[in-house]
């Protein structure tokens, strides 16, 4: 009798799958995809319909070897995810191990659970080639345009630089908002505070507008000092607040940030752990909605555990402007599990996601909001007081967010308020914030860009690649003023304010704004926004089955191939971005800040003249952007000759690649910390006495063709300079040979690849 074959994705989901079935399943892996385009090459067939040409992946073979032994007297079930990428999954296995992808049962599922299991068996249905066709289509595009693209951007840039239809875009949007930042011009304005007494109650109200600066509001303070305070309107009208709805992949993402402080990669990691044990629902999703079963048994939860009042059973409508997939939101499998066990991480995602889910369908907070319209004399301005306080917590219960109540005392209209005191505030104007990783995928989403299974990978490739940092930014020191009203007098202080600084905020890098003006002025759609998020619809309609994948990409391409042809005769130079700082008080050469093979950089001299220009390195903490002349000035000072070694070699010290560093024949210091315009020779003598003792200690053995045998901080290994290979324990690295340590070098493994999902972007 055969058996049921189950083939799913990861090890971690068969190995729970397995759980609920019977032995007369067996559940294997495919470990992620099983077949791809070759990293190497275009592997396009453009001439004929942009026929894909597909390669097992590495590591793979043995994988399918092993299915293929077990599908023979199998009846087999495809499992792989129900999204786009999934779908590929089940069709490329179709393709490998010989089934027909009209007849091999293909089965789906939102939770990992016995009877969403078991009811998948019961409804099998067949690969869904509309879902394959709009998979292929993304990444024979991505594929056309990162092959295309990324040389381009070797040749004018960098070499090494990478772009994408996804990532220039996120990329697009750091640079303008820096930009936006840079250029942003902080204003002073003064916020005005006074406290009244009506009879033993006092009442703190704030102005309902800012005044312009210092001088006036030192008059306005004073004027109205002496003026009668009178309640002009009193009112009090209920408010209600209405829970979220249940968390889609990206608001799982931008709460886990504001709320745990997780990376958007750290939050997808966690999730996809959580939905492979079988705790959470599917974690790529668009959908707000939640199953009647779900909703019912968190109904029946809510109702056991806090009353009916608590209760409020609703439906959410996805805002996504094209989700994807008809799945569910993200909840728990089972809402009686309020916690897990295990790791910290781990058990707090899942509680947020629980918290979320209890609470979409618990009864709104009310609230009770009054407010206290004070006039002054016979001026045009208010003195405003709020009040707020909870009446029924509803949903606040489970999710928080309850504050102190302000009660606002009892007054009439016509009420004379006694001024008990005033004072005013200088507020200065912030500019736009930087992105942090949620607001960037918040920002994605709206403009419809990329997906749910993109983000993630997104950002973590435009910081792999040097696009942009993820820094605390220490924000700039700004001197406030404050008056205050004491009888008659006004009395002036000031306090030191910090404005600007943040945590864990994306900045571009200066290739980053390098690549996006290159971008933009030579290949405007890709970078342009509508232009993009078209693109996505595009693939929903090949998804829906109303538009053939091939005319799709045929349409793309015919307006896209064009422009990588007209950058062949761009130099270098135009796409460098030079800034004429001004002239060399001294030679009269014009200095320039512009962009070289290695990142930014400071130019003396003309490229055109017969003598060369001479170059510096940036200062550090500066840009293209914001470096001055007399920055620049200082920065050709470099190399500086500091002194003498005690063998009476020259000492210098400049700023290259990596930083500041000190320089004696062969031997290289970084002196980090130090400047290198002011370190004193006994300093650098020191620091080089150091490094040539850290380099003679960690030295075992020099060996032929740059081979060397060295100390490492786990023992003694071998290094050719590209691989390092440790030490058998109980060998003396000291007596081995030339050959031996070829030989060991040799034998060593490659190292192994994690498996993951691959992602396109």
């Amino acid at each position: 009798m055969s058996k049921n074959l189950i083939i799913v994705e990861s090890p971690a989901k068969a190995k729970t799958i397995e759980k609920f079935l019977g032995n007369n399943y067996r559940v294997k892996s495919s470990f992620g995809h099983i077949r791809d385009l070759p990293p190497k090459g275009l592997n396009i067939d453009i001439e004929h319909d942009f026929k894909p040409n597909y390669e097992i992946s590495p590591g793979k073979q043995k994988v399918i070897n092993e299915l293929r032994k077990l599908v023979k007297d199998s009846d087999v079930l495809l499992a792989s995810d129900e999204d786009r990428e999934g779908e590929a999954i089940a069709w490329h296995l179709t393709q490998v191990l010989s089934l027909d992808p009209s007849k091999t049962k293909r089965i789906v599922f939102h939770e990992i659970t016995k009877p969403a299991i078991e009811e998948a068996i019961n409804k099998p249905r067949t690969v869904d080639l509309r879902l394959v066709d709009a998979q292929q289509a993304r990444r024979v595009l991505d594929r056309l345009v990162g092959y295309e693209l990324s040389p381009v951007l070797w040749k004018k840039v960098r070499t090494g630089l990478s772009a994408g239809r996804v990532q220039s875009v996120a990329v697009r949007l750091i640079v303008e908002r820096e930009r936006e930042i840079r250029n942003f011009k902080s204003e002073s304005s003064f916020k005005v505070s006074a406290v009244f007494s009506h009879d033993k109650d006092l009442i703190s109200a704030v102005l309902n507008t800012n005044l312009p600066n210092e001088d006036k509001t030192a008059k306005w303070l004073k004027d109205i000092a002496k003026d009668t305070f009178k309640v002009l309107n009193l009112t009090t009208k209920p408010a209600r607040r209405s829970p979220a709805a249940p968390f889609t992949t990206s608001t799982l993402q931008q709460e886990a940030s504001r709320r745990l402080g997780f990376s958007v990669r750290q939050t997808m990691t966690i999730a996809q752990y959580l939905y492979e044990a079988g705790l959470i629902t599917y974690m790529r999703t668009d959908s707000t909605q939640l199953s009647k079963l779900a909703v019912d048994s968190i109904g029946e939860f809510i109702n056991q555990q806090y009353g009916a009042t608590y209760l409020q059973s609703r439906q959410y409508k996805t805002k996504s402007i094209s989700a994807q997939e008809a799945h569910e939101a993200i909840r728990p499998t089972n809402i009686s599990l309020r916690t897990i066990k295990g790791d910290q991480t781990n058990k707090k995602l899942y509680e947020l996601i629980w918290k979320r889910a209890v609470a979409s369908q618990m009864a709104d907070a009310k609230i009770s909001q009054s407010e206290i319209t004070i006039a002054i004399g016979g001026k045009p301005e208010l003195f405003i007081a709020k009040g707020e306080s909870l009446l029924f917590d509803g949903f606040m219960k489970v999710w928080g967010g309850t504050k102190e109540d302000v009660i606002l005392p009892l007054v009439k209209k016509g009420d004379v308020l006694k001024l008990k005191s005033l004072s005013a505030s200088e507020q200065l104007s912030r500019g736009p914030g930087r992105y942090s990783e949620a607001s960037l995928v918040r920002k994605l989403e709206r403009l419809g860009i990329g997906r749910p299974s993109t983000y993630a990978p997104t950002i973590s490739t435009i910081q792999s690649r040097g696009y942009v940092n993820k820094t605390d930014l220490e924000g700039e020191v700004c001197t406030v003023t404050s008056l205050e009203l004491k009888g008659d007098n006004l009395v002036k202080s000031t306090k030191q304010e910090t404005i600007g600084s943040d945590k864990n905020k994306l900045t571009p890098t200066s290739i980053a704004e390098v690549t996006t003006d290159f971008l933009v002025k030579y290949f405007p759609s890709i970078v342009n926004y509508d232009f993009t998020a078209q693109i996505e619809e595009d693939f929903d309609e090949i998804a829906r089955g109303k538009r053939q994948w091939q005319n799709m990409i045929k349409d793309f391409y015919k307006s896209f191939h064009p422009l990588i042809e007209k950058t062949a005769n761009i130099s270098r130079q135009e796409v460098s971005q030079a800034r004429l700082l001004g002239l060399d008080p001294v030679s009269k050469q014009p200095i320039y800040a512009r962009f070289g093979r290695f990142g930014p950089m400071l130019q003396r001299g003309e490229t055109t003249q017969e003598e060369k220009p001479e170059f510096a390195s940036m200062p550090e903490g500066s840009s293209i952007e914001t470096v001055t002349l007399e920055q620049a000035l200082n920065m050709f000072k470099l190399p500086r000759v500091v002194g003498k070694t005690a063998k009476g070699e020259k000492i210098q010290a400049n700023i290259g690649r990596f930083g500041p560093y000190i320089k004696t024949g062969k031997i290289s210091v970084s002196i980090k910390g130090y400047d290198p315009h002011t370190i004193d020779e006994v300093t650098a003598r020191q620091l080089l006495t150091e490094k040539v003792k850290r380099e003679s200690s960690r030295l075992i053995k020099d060996l032929e063709q740059g081979m060397k045998i060295l100390n490492g901080p786990y023992g003694p290994y071998i290094t050719d300079g590209k691989r390092n290979v440790r030490i058998d324990k109980g060998k003396d690295p000291a007596l081995i040979t030339q050959q031996e340590a070829e030989d060991i070098l040799a034998k060593a493994p490659n190292k192994k690849r994690r498996y993951h999902r691959k992602q396109n972007k």
